[in-house]
């Protein structure tokens, strides 16, 4: 059933079944529309990326940019050899790996006996960073810092198993002082870069001198979004907005009575929150605010220009279909007519504490998802222990997959990923995501845990018993599986 009656928490046993018959009219009808919607384009053109993989040239496929942009590489063969990175085919960084330097961000040894030599925290080879080699002659040799951001991506990518990647910038003149001035002031004041942690009461040893020369690219960090808002325009997270302000609010309703800080404006219908290319799958997964007239998918536009019957938004044709599959239906309880189903997204649409979204993938819907607040929420009072207790910002999903075709090839654990991903991204106040699956749903379970959640408790709602699963921010950044 519902989330707010008996929703299992990721129910990925989920049909396909045939779009209703308002769809093909709707398609038919939206190519002019279509061809005026921006986000649509954007998807398009990512499709069109995808389709190629492996680059071209001689480069190495490496992902794609939310807004679309191709990331490649020329890989040298050797470990000594440049490797350089490409943006639409244009070099905007090169590097090489050390094959005799590597190092470990042992911060927690500084100041003791073991600084400089612990063998239990990983070691990495280290990167020299420097312009591209095979810019044109019209470029400039600096590096601009979305560029830069584009480049640790790209390395972050390729080197997604590391928690850090230590790296020296090339020195003048290879990149102008200003340059390297530049970049060292937004790597370290974003956060995304550290400097290894002296201390005076160990001192100093030759082979120490480079690691304090060195920069600490922080995986953690990186994923965090350090770096993007503020700086430039190609974060996951398209919907960048200031922190909203501590106000109290009550909530009283018949499973609630919660004092809880005011929620902020809810996004706009159909409005874009967050896109990312899974490398684990190779496709785009974009999460989308629900848009049940239609306004943005143009379809609210062919109603009031056309007679006979209205058209249905693309959200909730999609939505009306799924809820009456069988699947879907012993999961959520929610089979029910086309008015129905709209009675009950208005009201999620309504309620402050629930953001409904919709989920593509390459710009196809897949499923469907609901975001809530949890401490106005009924899982609330169900929290496990003393000093465990609902943050002001933390939040739970409930979620639903409503293509077949979208079920398995690890595409559940890679969206559930995104999701939280982008749960923490939403607000850095979130330190906590929740889930509540149904006690005997084992496969859910895997799929949680494989995203970061743990078993925190079991919880007995008036309609099922759940297991309680908490994903700490911490814990999903430091055991980041993204990439």
């Amino acid at each position: 059933m519902h989330p707010g009656s008996s929703s299992p928490f990721l129910p990925i046993e989920i049909a396909l079944t045939l779009f209703s018959p308002h769809r093909k009219r709707a398609q038919k009808n939206m190519t002019r529309s279509d061809s005026a919607n921006p986000s649509l384009r954007r998807l398009q053109s990512v499709v069109s990326h995808t389709a190629e993989p492996s680059g071209t040239g001689g480069q190495v496929f490496i992902l794609v940019l939310p807004d679309g942009g191709k990331v490649t590489a020329s890989l040298a063969p050797g470990t000594e050899g440049v490797n350089e990175i490409f943006l639409n085919g244009t070099a905007i960084l090169s590097y090489t790996v050390s094959s005799t330097h590597e190092l470990a961000f042992d911060i927690s040894s500084v100041g003791t006996r073991y600084q400089g030599a612990t063998s239990h925290i990983p070691r990495y080879r280290l990167l020299t960073l420097s312009p591209p080699t095979k810019s044109s002659v019209s470029r400039s040799k600096d590096v601009t810092i979305s560029d830069l951001w584009v480049a640790i991506y790209a390395l972050f990518t390729r080197y997604h198993e590391q928690e850090h990647i230590p790296f020296l910038f090339a020195p003048p003149p290879t990149f102008s002082v200003q340059n390297i001035q530049d970049m060292i002031t937004y790597l370290i004041n974003s956060g995304l870069a550290r400097t290894y942690p002296t201390s005076e009461l160990v001192p100093a040893k030759p082979q120490q001198e480079l690691i304090r020369n060195t920069l600490f690219l922080s995986r953690a960090a990186f994923w965090q979004g350090a770096g993007t808002a503020g700086y430039h325009n190609r974060s996951w997270v398209l919907r960048q907005v200031p922190l909203f302000p501590y106000l109290p609010a009550y909530t009283r309703s018949e499973k609630v009575i919660a004092m809880h800080p005011l929620r902020p404006t809810k996004p706009n219908p159909g409005e874009i929150l967050y896109r990312r290319w899974s490398g684990d799958v190779n496709s785009m997964v974009e999460f989308a605010y629900f848009d049940i007239d239609g306004v943005h998918d143009g379809s609210a536009y062919l109603s009031s220009n056309e007679s006979g019957a209205p058209v249905i938004s693309r959200h909730m044709a999609a939505f009306h279909r799924w809820h009456n599959d069988e699947r879907v239906n012993s999961a959520w309880g929610e089979r029910g007519s086309l008015e129905t189903h709209r009675e009950y997204v208005k009201s999620v649409l309504a309620d402050p504490h629930v953001w409904p979204c919709m989920v593509s993938w390459d710009g196809e819907l897949m499923g469907y998802c609901e975001i809530v607040y949890v401490k106005e929420d009924h899982v609330a009072q169900h929290y496990p222990l003393e000093d465990v207790v609902p943050g002001d910002w933390e939040r739970g999903i409930h979620v639903l997959v409503g293509e077949s075709k979208f079920l398995g090839g690890g595409r559940a654990t890679s969206w559930i990923r995104s999701l939280v991903h982008m749960v923490f991204l939403l607000d850095p106040r979130t330190v906590r995501v929740v889930g509540e699956p149904n006690h005997e749903n084992a496969a859910i379970a895997a799929v949680g845990a494989q995203a970061g959640f743990h078993v925190a408790n079991k919880i007995d709602f008036p309609y099922k018993r759940s297991l309680l699963l908490l994903n700490p921010r911490d814990k999903f950044f430091k055991l980041c599986t993204l990439r």
